[in-house]
């Protein structure tokens, strides 16, 4: 039990000369709603749990809405197109409906962990079936957490989150300062949810200098935001609400909190969009990126799938995925396919392409040469090639030399030179 609960049980055993006992006193006297009026006029409304009190606040938009680069009603093909898929994903959600997801954000007074962070906005977004439904849950006052953590929690499955680094910082803050209520609020269980920030950093790590929401939206979403409020003074905005009670400085910050919620809709659509190869402006290099993703996830059908749609063999685009595609061709056993496009690189390369790659080809061109081909002539010229552009490379890893230099002495031994 809390302190300030301890201290309510014992404030009928005090009396005061000039007002009546406590125990008469109804909840409305004890506790008022500052500005309530204020709060009606946004759509917002008080969730009581005793004499404690949250605000909730509800907006809905149509789904014909759009929200930089698409409308929200997108985000339901986008299901519906992963529940056509055969492709194996982590932002994949095969087997829900759109209304299963729950993109959600969180508002807190800083950016660290631990237990002086505290959250004053838990909020999500709902695509419904006529609507999208977005609710925040407001913490008015510090002492306010039960009825904030209850009523979210009553209405939010944690196992289809949509988030934005959530993993790391917003679902770690819910669990912190869970802590603090849980013999007064349901359960916390364990989650599973779509992070998005991880697929941001790795679709445009070639555009972005860093993956932040707000500069994803300017550069790749296509979101616009008009007077909006920096993020980081929403903790000064929300530590003088709490002393003012006035809403105008919060409302803005709810604002602020709506748009980052809407904008996880129009991002899952998009990456869904590229994952799935139904952005029909997607780029090359972003072709490569969701390719070379579905390879990291050992999905090679879904890697070859998407890695074949770029065409031209001259791009270092192209390079990259035929590297891609002969590590897999490989692993088929199939070297006559990987020989190809080894080949094909070794051959086409420029100065922009990645010399690691170069200089893995001319070893894997060895390799057959020796192994299968018994050419042992063309295995060591391959293997000097691959030695001559070492010594002219950055890469000075000594093992790697070593290795060069010791299959060259064995390739000389073989072929009788």
């Amino acid at each position: 039990m809390s302190i300030k609960n301890k201290l309510n049980r014992l404030k009928p055993h005090l009396k005061s000369e000039n007002k009546k006992p406590v125990d008469t006193i109804t909840i409305k006297d004890r506790k008022e709603i500052p500005y309530l009026p204020v709060w009606k006029k946004e759509n917002v409304h008080p969730y009581w749990v005793d004499n404690d009190y949250c605000l909730i606040r509800e907006v809905k938009y149509p789904l014909t809405h759009q929200h930089g680069k698409y409308r929200f009603k997108e985000c339901l093909t986008a299901v519906e197109a992963w529940n056509h898929s055969t492709f194996e994903h982590p932002l994949s959600s095969k087997g829900h409906k759109a209304s299963d997801l729950f993109f959600f954000d969180t508002e807190t007074t800083g950016l660290g962990g631990g237990t002086g962070n505290t959250i004053f906005i838990l909020g999500y977004a709902q695509l419904m079936e006529d609507s999208v439904v977005l609710k925040q849950h407001i913490l008015p006052y510090p002492g306010g957490e039960v009825p904030l953590f209850k009523s979210f929690l009553e209405n939010v499955d944690y196992t289809t989150l949509v988030t934005y680094n959530g993993k790391a910082f917003d679902w770690p803050q819910v669990k912190t300062r869970h802590m603090f209520v849980k013999e007064h609020v349901p359960k916390l269980p364990e989650f599973g949810h779509f992070d998005l920030y991880h697929g941001a950093k790795r679709m445009w790590k070639h555009r972005l200098e860093r993956a932040k929401l707000s500069i994803v939206e300017e550069e790749v979403l296509e979101v616009k935001r008009k007077n909006d409020v920096p993020g980081f003074l929403a903790p000064m905005i929300y530590f003088d609400f709490v002393e003012r009670k006035n809403p105008e400085g919060m409302l803005a910050i709810l604002k602020h909190n709506e748009i980052d919620i809407l904008s996880l809709i129009t991002l899952y659509t998009h990456l869904s969009y590229q994952l799935l190869q139904k952005d029909q402006l997607i780029s090359a290099k972003e072709t490569l990126e969701a390719g070379r993703w579905y390879s990291a996830l050992g999905d090679g059908e879904a890697a070859k799938d998407i890695l074949h749609r770029i065409k031209d063999n001259h791009s270092e685009e192209t390079l990259m995925a035929q590297f891609i595609l002969a590590k897999h061709a490989k692993k088929e056993k199939n070297l006559a396919a990987a020989s190809v496009l080894w080949l094909n690189i070794v051959e086409n390369y420029t100065e922009n392409t990645n010399e690691r790659i170069i200089l893995d080809c001319y070893i894997e061109l060895a390799k057959i040469a020796e192994h299968k081909e018994k050419n042992f002539r063309e295995a060591l010229d391959w293997t000097s090639k691959a030695h001559h552009l070492f010594l002219l490379s950055k890469e000075k890893k000594v093992s790697i030399e070593k290795q060069l230099i010791k299959r060259m002495e064995r390739l000389q031994r073989k072929a009788g030179m």
